[in-house]
């Protein structure tokens, strides 16, 4: 019999490199006052317009608890009719419509969310394969249009990861290491539902939902979605090597829960690599896909025959955090995924297995580096992102439906992006060079909302894991030459006249400044294509790069390779 220990993780092959499983302890307790407006437009020849939203409920699970009060929602001007109702999944729905709408309509919800994240030992005894469970769970073990667990390849692959397993959170477990280290963060994603993203290895927080749930539900584990709300508040961990910092984008956001018989209700965050949720998430809506919920900001409307257009509209999330207390820590381990996963310490059986850490890139001779050719074009770096987006259109397009009514959704586009131009705080960003390249230019997505000044990027060696020397300064761009324009988009930084020349290993880039620009960088959840400590902040006064973030800056490092 194996011993018992405290599991972290169960991997499913002994080949598994970059150990990046953390273990977690301590909780989050905050006050938070939320409100949502909105604002809407009808288009013309609109005869009926309808809103609905979910009322968030107070909310109770082994990490993550959710109490809601004060609630209020105001419209003006007032609705022809409002209802209220529960659906089949629990959901408090609110309906309003208003008749012949002549101008905008106004839409105000505020409540105070008390949330706590506690992460204490976990026990589970639940087995694996589940038996006996109650009827209750059965549509959150089915099949659907975007879960797709009736797939072949979906069953093929479930069985691989959860092959001799014996408790219902290893295998849990084993599942979400496969899809963190197997999906990209990507937004907007071409799909999203489990198939997309198990085929293309890429998705947004819908993806990573859909195909996780897949792959549990397959596996007799009934999993169901959940849409809500992440706010932007920013929070540190603390680490032997100095401060961790997790932060998201401020709107809506899909993850999961998971039943387990002994604890309930579980909830993970696939897309943010955690078997938890922060107290930064406020829960809104459950189903058993996000083609069912759809009811929390659902925008709908009936116009006359022959007109055209659809209503306009703008959404605004703010939070206060009137009381917010913090006090966790993590620490490493030395087994794991590819990629960071995130977890509260849990009793059950697993063993652990042994990492083989990859060999790190091999320099090569200065001389040897001015003897090459450097002909072919060389492109790198962490390259999508919603290029141009719009993050105030919070909707989807207009979905035609029965007779003359049309539909748009929420959707989960979010602007996750860093004000790096801040007199206090410095930002670095590595990048892992496996051939030689003569470097030409360095690109970040950014955004210029005005000031003044100048911009440029600083090259830095890497000094054991941080920011080192500077090797390199790009040419200086005065924030006029930076257009004003709508999202963020590419701006190149020429390294073209410094001839500089770079052997394989691991490089730094910063945004320095000089006067008061206003200029936000932009970044990808998780760690796309570096690696999870490869993003630095310090404070200007500060020596050290002891701080940490949790997402990857959007970067292109351009020129030619060597050969």
């Amino acid at each position: 019999m194996k011993k018992k220990h405290i599991a972290l993780l169960t991997l499913v092959s002994a080949c598994i490199v970059h150990a990046e499983n953390y273990l977690m302890n301590g909780g989050q307790e905050s006050t938070i006052q939320y409100r949502l407006t909105q604002q809407v437009q009808p288009a013309g020849g609109v005869k009926v317009l309808k809103l609905s939203f979910v009322v968030p409920e107070t909310f109770e699970s082994p990490t993550y608890n959710q109490v809601i009060s004060n609630f209020g929602l105001n419209m003006n001007p007032p609705p022809s009719s409002r209802s209220e109702e529960k659906d089949r999944r629990g959901n408090q729905i609110i309906r309003a419509e208003w008749k012949n709408p002549s101008g905008n309509v106004d839409v105000s919800m505020h409540f105070t969310a008390a949330n706590r994240t506690l992460l204490r030992q976990l026990v589970s005894s639940a087995p694996f394969p589940l038996t006996g469970l109650p009827s209750s769970m059965q549509d959150y073990l089915k099949s659907t249009a975007q879960v797709q667990s009736d797939d072949m390849r979906i069953r093929t692959k479930a069985a691989e990861l959860t092959s001799g397993v014996q408790t219902e959170f290893d295998a849990v477990q084993r599942i979400l290491a496969w899809v963190v280290d197997h999906v990209r963060y990507v937004t907007p994603p071409e799909q999203y539902d489990a198939i997309y993203s198990f085929q293309s290895g890429k998705g947004n927080c819908q993806n990573y939902s859909h195909l996780s749930a897949a792959l549990m539900r397959v596996s007799g584990i009934p999993v169901r979605i959940v849409n809500g709300v992440t706010l932007k508040e920013p929070y540190t961990v603390k680490t032997a090597e100095g401060e961790f910092t997790f932060k998201m984008g401020q709107g809506r956001h899909s993850w999961i829960e998971v039943y387990f018989p002994d604890l309930g209700w579980v909830p993970f965050d696939p897309q943010q690599t955690e078997l938890f949720v922060s107290n930064r998430f406020i829960r809104i809506e459950v189903g058993i896909d996000n083609n069912e919920t759809v009811n929390d900001g659902m925008v709908k409307w009936q116009q006359s025959s022959g007109a055209s257009g659809k209503p306009s509209f703008q959404e605004v999330i703010e939070a206060d955090f009137s009381a917010d207390r913090v006090n966790l820590s993590m620490e490493k381990q030395n087994y794991g995924p590819r990629n960071m996963l995130i977890l509260p310490p849990v009793q059950a059986k697993f063993t652990p297995v042994k990492v083989v850490p990859p060999p790190p890139p091999q320099k090569i001779p200065e001389d040897r580096l001015k003897q090459m050719q450097y002909v072919k074009k060389f492109i790198f770096g962490n390259l999508d992102f919603p290029q141009g987006a719009n993050f105030m259109d919070t909707r989807g397009p207009a979905e035609a439906g029965a007779g003359d009514e049309f539909s748009m959704r929420k959707n989960f586009l979010v602007e996750t992006a860093e004000y790096v131009t801040t007199k206090m705080t410095q930002y670095a960003q590595v990048f892992v060079l496996k051939k030689p390249v003569k470097l030409a230019a360095v690109s970040l997505a950014l955004h210029n909302f005005g000031g003044s000044g100048q911009v440029w990027v600083d090259l830095m060696k890497d000094s054991g894991g941080m920011p080192g020397e500077v090797l390199a300064t790009s040419d200086f761009l005065s924030l006029s030459q930076i257009r004003q324009k709508q999202g963020y988009d590419w701006v190149d930084f020429d390294f073209s006249k410094s001839g500089v020349i770079l052997s394989p290993g691991r490089y730094w880039i910063g945004l320095g400044f000089t006067g008061s620009p206003i200029v936000n960088w932009y970044y990808t959840y998780g760690k796309p294509v570096g690696p999870v400590d490869g993003t630095r902040y310090k404070g200007v006064y500060d020596e050290a790069w002891s701080g940490a973030l949790s997402y990857e800056f959007n970067y292109r490092v351009a020129g030619l390779a060597g050969e």
